[in-house]
């Protein structure tokens, strides 16, 4: 098929996207990923072209064709060519940020689409975004979601970017008043630290393989610490479970000496969160990644937390496990990955607190101890 002819029938293809009957829109989009198999450039420079010309196109239906390009973009990043991506990359962005409002489906399917090109083009989509997070003034929502995805989607293209990054990002966070900002920075300094991990456990691979844990320390302490002493005191249920799951993988980056300093405070105040929330799964995650920091550091406030841990551990374990419910079951995983970790660092402590935890008349207590009991001697 002759590159004018997909041009052509494209055009055509992304006129039927407004009829009314949803099975007709699902035909339009699987019938534009077709020809987008055969000519992706084609493909995508018709429907970016459409979507310019078409500036009053609802945005459920711009999202639709957002959501095309992206499935394409998936197999055929690698072969686009620089100017085709850049023009994809700065449609994207002004798709995405075209409105401050919230609108999710429309603004996650431009921000997808950043993604995927960002795995060929990382440098100039950071370009793009960069220019959208300046010094001083608050960024839209969606950049900060996408720096999120983008270090999920492509770790060692989006560490060495993270340090100026974090410079940026850290007095905006002072200046963060709205939830949903908030939700959006927890998410991506969780994603940060955990892609920062990766990278440095995969040095031998990276392009950078200077780059060490202390190049994000204090950054991160000093994102750990308004999280932390300001917005884990939030009344928002999402805002503070955002908060305890960006705390385990950056407990993992700080300084040793600022860990061991905030522990005290730390564990209680992760601990209280069990009885704030219905679904602790996230609660346990952070949990387990904070303890895997504590003991790698040496702690000694451990020791002194150790009976408070191992109490609210155990009833969590003894909650019945629902089948029916996938994050009731992951929870007790990550429960007993706890369990493992203390059980490496104080297992006299542990045993000693199980053990009589068997002579109870409980059932459900004592099918707990044996579970714990049965994992730890697997694991341990």
């Amino acid at each position: 098929m002759t590159e004018s002819c997909v041009k052509k029938l494209s055009c055509t293809l992304l006129d039927a996207i407004t009829d009314k009957d949803p099975m007709v829109q699902e035909q339009v989009c699987s019938a534009l990923c077709s020809l987008g198999e055969v000519q992706p450039e084609e493909m995508l420079c018709a429907c970016e072209e459409y979507l310019r010309q078409h500036d009053k196109l609802a945005h459920p239906y711009r999202a639709m064709v957002l959501r095309t390009m992206e499935m394409v973009l998936r197999n055929h990043t690698s072969k686009l060519d620089k100017d085709t991506a850049n023009i994809i990359i700065l449609l994207a962005s002004s798709e995405m940020t075209r409105t401050k409002e919230l609108v999710c489906g429309w603004q996650q399917a431009a921000s997808s689409v950043l993604v995927a090109v960002g795995q060929h083009f990382i440098n100039r989509v950071m370009e793009e975004m960069l220019s959208r997070f300046q010094p001083g003034a608050l960024p839209h929502c969606s950049v900060v979601r996408t720096f999120a995805s983008l270090a999920v989607s492509n770790v060692f293209g989006m560490v060495p970017f993270l340090p100026s990054i974090l410079s940026t990002m850290l007095p905006m966070l002072g200046m963060a008043k709205q939830d949903e900002l908030r939700v959006a920075f927890c998410s991506a300094l969780q994603h940060f630290s955990e892609s920062t991990l990766e990278y440095l456990a995969n040095l031998d691979q990276a392009p950078d393989p200077t780059v060490r844990k202390d190049t994000f320390a204090t950054d991160i302490f000093s994102a750990y610490d308004i999280l932390f002493h300001h917005w884990l005191q939030s009344r928002e249920p999402r805002l503070r479970l955002a908060v305890v799951e960006a705390l385990g993988p950056m407990s993992l980056l700080l300084p040793s000496e600022k860990l061991e300093e905030q522990l005290p405070k730390l564990l209680p105040g992760v601990l209280a969160l069990y009885k704030k929330h219905a679904e602790t799964f996230y609660v346990s995650k952070s949990l387990g990644q904070i303890l895997e920091a504590a003991v790698s550091v040496g702690s000694r406030t451990l020791e002194v937390q150790l009976d408070a841990l191992l109490a609210a551990l155990h009833a969590q374990i003894c909650v019945p496990v629902e089948s029916s419910s996938p994050l009731v079951i992951s929870n007790q995983k990550e429960v007993l990955r706890c369990f493992t970790v203390l059980a490496c660092c104080a297992p006299g402590r542990l045993l000693a607190f199980l053990l009589p935890r068997l002579d109870t008349s409980n059932e459900r207590l004592r099918v707990g101890t044996l579970q714990v009991l049965r994992h730890v001697i697997n694991s341990a």
